[in-house]
């Protein structure tokens, strides 16, 4: 008998609050919870739309960035390699300038290590 009267007053217990849920649920339908959660969506949806931009707007900048600068990287290529082509010219004309060169700045180079 007592495991009875335990069961009919949980099953009263749970009654109540279910009726507290539903009426818990009703005032989730409320119009100024309603007003609320539209203007909440609105704004995250103005947040996301101004979010895209600002990604679509990076990825150009990126892309054009990225282009700019393979290109300048070419340029310098180009010049190195002239660069390069003219002084192994200039060294194969004038094999003994270049040899002076060479002796000059080795004595620069230590004079400016033994000082340290």
């Amino acid at each position: 008998m007592a495991i009875s009267s335990t069961a009919t007053s949980s099953s009263s217990a749970t009654s109540p609050t279910n009726q507290t849920t539903t009426t818990g649920n009703g005032s989730l339908n409320s119009p100024v919870t309603t007003k609320a959660s539209e203007a909440a969506h609105h704004a995250v949806d103005a947040v996301a739309v101004k979010a895209a931009a600002a990604e679509d707007s990076l990825r150009k900048t990126a892309a054009v960035s990225q282009e700019t600068l393979a290109h300048k990287q070419e340029e310098i290529k180009q010049q190195l390699h002239s660069t390069y082509s003219k002084t192994h010219e200039l060294a194969a004309r004038n094999p003994l300038a270049t040899a002076g060169i060479a002796f000059v700045a080795g004595m620069l180079v230590t004079v400016l290590l033994r000082r340290n």
